[in-house]
């Protein structure tokens, strides 16, 4: 008997998966779309990382902070889809207590990452269009690599805290988690405990992790229209690189915001599943988009990456 079976016991040692949908049809169909966007997501996000990389005229502060988003990206949707991919194929959508809690972690965690890495992004947009004399002297190499290094550490040891916290509780109860992933609200709800400290930390965490950097990324954002509207032509043409980070960020945190930012996180199924669809498979796959067709530079880039010598 499959331990997602094995509901009457103490303590529950696997989830039940309930997916996105249960006809077989169905999920046939889900299999090939959101196969080809896992595909698409991987393939677009290396072709950002490649030409970051390869090409000398993108070697500034916007375009490294660029790179390291899109490598969060891959590993981000990777913790959920390749597994969705798999339930898919199979009747027994069964994970266990150890797999849940490590997938909800790396969520988490790579989730934890992008906030920071586009609250970073928002700053140097920033400094670069409000003073941008004094741009190089501000956002140099250490700047930019303490602000990488220290977004994933804090990310690393913020995750850690809360998924140690929710996992070192009882889950003796039901076992059924109506999402295609274990998600943290959804797996909160199975606790057979009083959650209400739990609620006040995803509040918290939520707050420090979503809320904040959209505040200070709402903060650059008034800063650099105000600097446009009272500034120079050539302030106003760098403005357009700031609008693919700006649409990135509106998708992304509105999402997010909506799902973990309640006062209490009470867990509708239908409609956060299609709210978490938004931020952890469909942003990753048209951020590649969004940053290469809003932005000159790495169109050019890309067309000559792919250029045929004759």
């Amino acid at each position: 008997m499959s331990d997602c079976q094995g509901n009457n016991e103490t303590r529950i040692r696997a989830f039940l998966l309930l997916g996105l949908s249960n006809e077989y049809a169905v999920k046939q169909l889900l299999f090939g779309i959101f196969s080809l966007i896992y595909i698409f997501t991987t393939i677009g996000n290396i072709t950002i990382i490649i030409i970051v990389t390869v090409d000398s005229k993108l070697n500034s502060p916007m375009y490294f902070f660029l790179r390291n988003l899109s490598l969060t990206e891959i590993f981000y949707i990777s913790v959920t889809v390749p597994r969705m991919l798999k339930d898919f194929l199979h009747h027994d959508n069964c994970i266990s207590f150890i797999e849940c809690a490590i997938q909800l972690y790396f969520f988490c965690f790579l989730g934890t990452t992008e906030c920071f890495t586009l609250g970073i992004m928002a700053y140097d947009r920033c400094v670069a269009i409000c003073s941008p004399l004094l741009y190089t002297s501000i956002m140099t190499k250490t700047l930019c690599l303490r602000f990488v290094i220290g977004s994933f550490l804090i990310a690393i040891f913020l995750s850690m805290g809360q998924i140690t916290f929710v996992f070192s509780l009882p889950f003796c109860g039901p076992n059924t988690i109506d999402h295609y992933f274990c998600d943290l609200l959804p797996v909160v709800n199975l606790i057979c405990a009083d959650t209400s400290t739990n609620e006040i930390t995803i509040l918290l965490y939520g707050s420090l992790v979503i809320f904040t950097p959209f505040v200070l990324i709402l903060i650059s954002y008034i800063k650099i229209l105000a600097a446009v509207l009272s500034s120079s032509a050539e302030q106003s043409k760098a403005y357009s690189t700031c609008t693919s980070h700006l649409t990135s960020v509106i998708l992304f945190y509105g999402a997010a915001i909506i799902t973990y930012l309640r006062t209490k996180p009470s867990y509708i199924s239908k409609g956060d599943k299609i709210l978490s669809l938004l931020y952890s498979v469909l942003i990753p796959m048209l951020n590649p988009l969004i940053y290469s067709l809003r932005n000159s530079q790495v169109k050019t880039a890309i067309k000559s990456l792919f250029k045929v010598k004759k």
